[in-house]
C-alpha cells in the first residue's frame, strides 16, 4: 500500500499526462477484492463448522479481553488513518482506514459472540461471525464498485455537474455552457467543456473569457485538478444531433470565390468572416473609392447567389 501511495503521488510524466491517481484507483480495487475473498472465507469456514458440529469449543476469558483490545486499537487506527487520507485526498489509505474500521466491527461481534459460547449460547459466536463476513463482504464491494467506476470515466454526480455548470454561468461573457464531461482520478476530477460567447468577438477575447471561467471554476471547487474547454460561437452541439454540420470554406476559398466572381472588384483591404449557422457571414473592408458600399454589396451577392454556403456580406470603406 505504501508504494502504491508513493507511485499515486508522482508528478505528470510523458507516459502519464494526467498523473498516477489511478494506480491509488487499482490498490484500492485490489483491497476491496482481498475483503471480499476474505469474507467468503470466513463465511465458508464457519458454515463448515455448523454442518460438521466442530463449533462448540468454549473459550476462555483472557479471548474477552484479546477481543476488547483489537476493538480499541482498530477504533484508533481507523480515526488516524481515515483522518490521513482526508489531508493527503487518499481514497486508498481512507480505503484501508475502513479495513481497519470492519476489523473493529468484527472484533464487537466476536465479543459478542464469545460472551454468549461462555454462558452457553455456542450458536452466537457462529451467527456473529456470518454476520462479521456480511460486513467485511459489503465494504469490500463498495470499495471495488467505487474504483471500477473511477477506472471507466464515470463522470461525477449529475447534481454536482449542474453546480460546475453554474459556476460556468455566472462567468462574465459567458453565453451558455454545454457538453460538459467530467471524469474522476483518484480524488480530483478532470473536466472539459464547450463554452459559448458572443459571435462577433475576437479570437483572443473570446480565448480570455475561457481563461476567466476556468480560473473561477478551479477557485471555487478545489477537487476540479483539470479544465479544458473549447470557445464557441453558437451552439455546436445543437448542430451536431441534428446532423447537419459541415465544413464551410476557409478564407483561401472564400476570397478567391469572391474576387473570381468580380475580376475588377476593388481591392480588399481585410476580410473578417463569421461561421454561423452553418454558413459564412463575410464583412470586407475595401479601399477608399468613388462606388458606395451598398452598390458594391449588391453587386457581389448578385454574383454569388450560387454559393450555398454565403451568408450575409457586408462591405466596408476605409
Amino acid at each position: 500500500m505504501i508504494i502504491i501511495t508513493r507511485i499515486s503521488h508522482h508528478v505528470p510524466d510523458a507516459n502519464h499526462p494526467y498523473g498516477h491517481a489511478r494506480f491509488e484507483t487499482m490498490g484500492t480495487l485490489l483491497l476491496g477484492s482481498s475483503l471480499i475473498v476474505i469474507a467468503l472465507l470466513l463465511a465458508y469456514n464457519y458454515l463448515t463448522l455448523v454442518v460438521t458440529g466442530s463449533g462448540n469449543t468454549l473459550p476462555a476469558w483472557p479471548a474477552l479481553i484479546v477481543a476488547l483490545l483489537s476493538i480499541i486499537s482498530k477504533e484508533w487506527i481507523f480515526r488516524y488513518t481515515k483522518k490521513a487520507g482526508e489531508e493527503l485526498r487518499s481514497n486508498l489509505l481512507i480505503a484501508n482506514a475502513w479495513h481497519s474500521r470492519t476489523d473493529a466491527f468484527s472484533s464487537i461481534i466476536v465479543l459478542i459472540g464469545i460472551a454468549g459460547s461462555m454462558i452457553g449460547f455456542f450458536w452466537l459466536d457462529i451467527i456473529a461471525a456470518l454476520f462479521v463476513a456480511l460486513i467485511i463482504l459489503k465494504v469490500g464491494g463498495q470499495l471495488v464498485w467505487d474504483s471500477s467506476k473511477e477506472l471507466v470515466d464515470t463522470g461525477v454526480e449529475p447534481e454536482q455537474a449542474e453546480q460546475l455548470k453554474a459556476t460556468l454561468l455566472s462567468a462574465e461573457g459567458i453565453i451558455d455552457v454545454h457538453d460538459l464531461r467530467t471524469r474522476r482520478m483518484g480524488q480530483d476530477v478532470l473536466l472539459d467543456v464547450h463554452l459559448q460567447v458572443g459571435n462577433t468577438i475576437s479570437v483572443s477575447e473570446g480565448h480570455q473569457i475561457g481563461e476567466w471561467a476556468a480560473q473561477k471554476l478551479l477557485s471555487q471547487h478545489s477537487f476540479i485538478n483539470d479544465v479544458i474547454y473549447h470557445i464557441d460561437a453558437e451552439d455546436d452541439h445543437k448542430h451536431r444531433h441534428q446532423n447537419n454540420t459541415v465544413l464551410l470554406p476557409l478564407r483561401n476559398e472564400v476570397t478567391a470565390s469572391l474576387t473570381d466572381s468580380w475580376p475588377t472588384m476593388p481591392t480588399i483591404e481585410h476580410i473578417t468572416l463569421h461561421y454561423l449557422n452553418n454558413k459564412v457571414n463575410v464583412e470586407l473592408f475595401i479601399n477608399n473609392i468613388d462606388t458606395t458600399a451598398s452598390q458594391i454589396e449588391q453587386e457581389l451577392i448578385k454574383r454569388n447567389q450560387q454559393l450555398q454556403w454565403l451568408g450575409t456580406l457586408k462591405v466596408w470603406r476605409n
